[in-house]
């Protein structure tokens, strides 16, 4: 208004000569042009208003139902792996592979010669919730399958402590957590082979606590069905099995670290089978009843030039067993085949212990080297009345190998390796692998 009262003032002073007449009509379509000009602000105004109004329809409309209203749907997206291996074995003709002084444990795969496909492994693992994750393990070998590890473990407890239930390798030593695609070299240790044949898994529960300390220390104990040797089925309520084990470890200064451990396995056997050979070279069978105890020390140092392993490193590995087991022992008549057990049962005992220590050195990236001795003491073992049927051996197993080994990528790995094994009363052989190792698909990082 301000504006239009100065217009004609403006036009009054600049032209004096106009008639009255002639201002007031100018008056007036200054005003018809002010109401036109406020007309279509407030059109304008409330295309803006209506237009907001729409925009905020949409967003609620576009916007998520509660979870009261639909539930939420959780894909189905695990890391899944595919571990291959095979290989090809040069080793001498023999019938029975054993340990000469230790009754044979389950769970071993066997080395047949030649060409072979070795240890598959199909893998699944994932994230169930916020509180559990999974993990999933099959094993392949020929026609046998058989499921590794199918176990659940927590996640938010907190405070370092952690449960795991279902089937799973045993925290007790180093090497037992390992699947054979992670060991250093291309068959299991002897001393692994003569307390379990493998590694010792279990259908249980673990507790485990890791203590929020500069310095490493896990603490753990499980209970299980312990079916597996150096246990048995025993198809009965309660625990055939328990573990507990502890470890420690630490950094020194940034290029070296290390970590030792004691474990503990009691577990309990019924008519547990073996074979063996009798004082007439005849094959025998026994059966055990009793109780096994088995105490494992394990150490591991690591080195790296500054923390970096990526273009050298070294890692030494060692693990001391001693076993005690006490019980009956029955071995089985085989007088009709010329054996010379006749089914006695008598009261069993043994005392045995052994050990293995490696080294493995990376000179080079993707490039390893390493060498692994193996000794096994058979100990003191009294078969009571059946010791006038089963020998008893003062041999000591005990086998040298070395490997070399070429990885492309983390992925593959090629190695060579030759073995002076001893473990047989009376044989040395000499063996030697060719193995190939490939990992298809997301796998978790290995244990320390």
């Amino acid at each position: 208004m301000f504006r239009v009262t100065l217009l004609a003032a403006a036009l009054t002073a600049a032209f004096p000569a106009y008639a009255q007449s002639d201002l007031d009509a100018l008056r007036a379509e200054l005003k018809e042009m002010k109401t036109a000009y406020e007309a279509r602000i407030q059109a304008l105004e409330a295309r803006l208003q209506k237009t907001e109004v729409q925009t905020a329809d949409t967003a609620v409309r576009a916007a998520p139902v509660p979870e009261a209203s639909a539930p939420a749907r959780i894909s189905f997206n695990p890391d899944i792996s595919l571990i291959l291996q095979g290989r090809y074995a040069h080793l001498d003709d023999i019938d029975e592979r054993h340990i000469s002084g230790f009754l044979p444990a389950g769970h071993a795969h066997g080395t047949p010669r030649g060409f072979s496909l070795d240890h598959t492994e199909l893998v699944l693992s994932a994230s169930v919730d916020p509180y559990f994750r999974g993990y999933f393990n099959l094993a392949l070998v020929d026609e046998e399958v058989e499921i590794e590890e199918a176990w659940f473990q927590t996640t938010s407890l907190g405070h370092g402590v952690t449960v795991k239930g279902g089937r799973f390798l045993s925290g007790l030593g180093y090497q037992n957590e390992q699947h054979p695609h992670a060991w250093d070299f291309a068959d299991n240790s002897l001393m692994y082979r003569a307390l379990f044949g493998e590694a010792y898994g279990n259908d249980g529960v673990q507790l485990k606590w890791v203590a929020p300390t500069a310095l490493f220390m896990e603490f753990g104990a499980e209970a299980g069905r312990g079916a597996n040797f150096p246990g048995t089925d025993r198809n009965k309520n309660g625990a055939g099995s328990a573990t507990v084990f502890g470890h420690l470890g630490g950094d020194v200064g940034t290029s070296h670290s290390w970590r030792a451990g004691l474990s503990y396995l009691h577990a309990k056997a019924s008519d547990r089978d073996g074979e063996i050979e009798d004082l007439n070279d005849e094959h025998a069978e026994t059966l055990f009843s009793g109780t096994s105890k088995t105490w494992v020390a394990d150490v591991v140092w690591k080195w790296a030039p500054d923390g970096n392993a990526h273009e050298r490193n070294f890692k030494f590995a060692a693990e001391y067993f001693r076993r005690a087991e006490r019980g009956s022992l029955e071995c089985e008549d085989n007088t009709a085949d010329g054996g010379a057990c006749d089914g006695t049962e008598d009261a069993y005992r043994s005392r045995q212990s052994g050990y293995y220590a490696q080294g493995v050195y990376q000179f080079m990236p993707r490039w390893r080297t390493g060498y692994r001795y193996d000794r096994l003491n058979p100990g003191t073992v009294d078969f009571g009345a059946n010791s006038a049927f089963l020998p008893v051996t003062d041999h000591k197993p005990t086998r040298h190998s070395l490997m070399l080994d070429y990885s492309p990528s983390e992925f593959s790995r090629l190695r060579l390796q030759y073995s002076k094994d001893q473990s047989m009363a009376s044989v040395s052989e000499n063996q030697w692998f060719v193995q190939y190792i490939h990992s298809l698909g997301a796998h978790g990082a290995h244990r320390f």
